[in-house]
């Protein structure tokens, strides 16, 4: 298969910075770059999966019925990712709490299903769910990193001896951050991609 199928998502259609979807849990979990990076493993492990099994069972899911099976597959998915965080990664899952199961109704998930694995096979679908799963997870983990050392003045936990500046820890300098780091994203690949 084409790379191009793993490498889309990651910078050329960056879920959070090109394609803007997937923002609830973008400005809600990046508080911290840990909270970031899970959130984002879990969507990618949801993306993957859901477009594995979708590509598998595209002919003979029927078209009238194809958004409410894919929602089915998806929350099937989302599920087991949740009880297995609850179990493994109680801490986090604390954390995290609302936004897992809401990967359920994140545009990224739907849409890939739509877009691309009801389209293509198998192995071809999964390398479009891991590159949009993982290029999703760099965009959370760019928001995150940014928010933690300018709110926090750590980063991953470790002190940096810098004063933080609270706004980014709270939802506005969420906002704020991802506005900056969605113009340095344009400038920096503005027709080049």
């Amino acid at each position: 298969m084409n790379i191009k199928n793993f490498t889309d998502g990651l910078i050329k259609n960056n879920a959070v910075f090109k394609q803007m979807l997937g923002l609830c849990p973008a400005l809600a979990v990046t508080t911290t770059m840990l909270n970031g990076i899970a959130m984002g493993l879990a969507t990618t492990a949801v993306l993957a999966g859901s477009n594995v099994v979708i590509s598998a069972l595209k002919s003979v899911i029927p078209n009238k019925v194809r958004i409410p099976a894919y929602i089915v597959v998806i929350a099937t998915l989302v599920t087991m990712v949740d009880l297995l965080m609850n179990a493994y990664l109680h801490d986090l899952h604390k954390v995290l709490g609302l936004f897992i199961p809401l990967i359920v109704v994140n545009c990224i998930v739907l849409g890939r299903a739509e877009s691309f694995a009801s389209k293509n096979g198998i192995f071809a679908s999964l390398l479009d769910g891991l590159g949009n799963g993982i290029g999703f997870t760099l965009g959370l983990a760019i928001l995150a990193a940014v928010r933690e050392i300018l709110g926090s003045g750590t980063i991953l936990g470790v002190s940096l001896s810098t004063p933080p500046i609270i706004v980014f820890i709270l939802p506005p300098g969420a906002f704020l951050a991802l506005g900056f780091l969605m113009a340095g994203y344009n400038r920096l690949f503005k027709g080049e991609i």
